[in-house]
């Protein structure tokens, strides 16, 4: 069995493994070349059989996308902070550098690989790869996710997530001096138009909006606190750096020269908070700032 995938192309000139490689997320452009071999793509509906062809605005490209093998995900003994957990749901404080869960060409050293090692009981709304995950935060991002361990907590969660009735607070440490000690940047996201791999403020995007308040100001860098109304993905560090103040150490949206050198954002999800789905409790959980944050904030302000 195979999923069809049809793009339109918004793109002049651009080679076809090129292109599709940017616009279908999780697929290289070698396994491009590879289904392009197999002539498992087409072009204005005529099997195309180069990786070289050259794409014009307009073109409807339509790629036979077999369905993966689905892989067993194992139980890892990789050491987690786990800072709350009961019969329904964990909170567990994710370290810098950890993907959420597994994806093609990373199925192991993941946090859902630790979860099943602590925890027979996960939910299974998002399937085997995904098993209890309700939210998820960049690998590079450090901080607070919410677990839930069957799917009724599950199921709660995410709807507060989406009635956004839930805390979700960040502190961050952004390029330079932020002007006003508090702002709202409200600016919708979609996907880039050329880089499907990064999100871009666009008219007719996912509504967006996040709060920042300057805590403290260095020479040449801000450390902000940030509170959001939506959750898109990479919404922070698009919005930061929409408004010039992009997060130290981002890769993808930030500066390519920096004073102060750090692999991966500096941004941590600090403050979680959410009404418990079987007891209607509001809990709030705080965690203190990663030894890596620390270390920065002392050299922003050595300078």
């Amino acid at each position: 069995m195979s999923e069809l995938l049809v793009i339109h192309c918004d793109s002049d000139g651009v080679r076809i493994d090129s292109y599709l490689g940017s616009a279908l997320d999780g697929l290289s452009r070698s396994y491009i070349q590879k289904l392009i071999g197999e002539e498992k793509v087409k072009v204005n509906g005529i099997v195309i059989s180069s990786k070289k062809m050259l794409l014009s605005i307009g073109d409807i490209l339509e790629v036979a996308v077999p369905e993966p093998e689905m892989p067993d995900i194992i139980a890892e003994d990789i050491p987690l902070d786990i800072v709350y957990e009961d019969e329904d749901l964990l909170i567990v404080n994710k370290p810098q550098g950890m993907v959420v869960h597994p994806a093609p060409g990373n199925y192991t050293g993941t946090l859902v690989n630790a979860l099943m090692n602590v925890s027979d009981r996960l939910s299974s709304i998002n399937g085997v790869i995904r098993p209890g995950i309700v939210h998820r935060i960049d690998k590079d991002t450090s901080g607070l996710l919410m677990i839930a361990k069957n799917d009724v907590a599950h199921e709660s969660l995410a709807r507060q997530l989406k009635e956004k009735t839930t805390v979700r607070e960040y502190v961050a440490i952004v390029n330079g001096r932020v002007g006003n000690d508090a702002g709202k940047i409200d600016a919708p996201l979609a996907r880039h138009s050329v880089d499907r791999k990064k999100m871009a403020i666009q008219f007719g995007g996912r509504n967006a909006v996040t709060h920042y308040e300057v805590l403290e100001r260095y020479k040449y860098h801000t450390l902000v606190k940030l509170v959001l109304e939506t959750g898109r993905t990479h919404q922070i560090r698009v919005h930061m750096a929409s408004i010039g103040h992009p997060i130290l150490g981002d890769p993808v949206y930030g500066v390519k020269s920096e004073r102060v050198k750090h692999v991966g954002q500096a941004l941590h999800a600090k403050k979680i908070g959410f009404i418990h789905p079987r007891t209607n409790e509001m809990m709030v959980f705080d965690s203190d700032l990663p030894e890596y944050f620390e270390v920065l904030i002392k050299k922003c302000r050595s300078l």
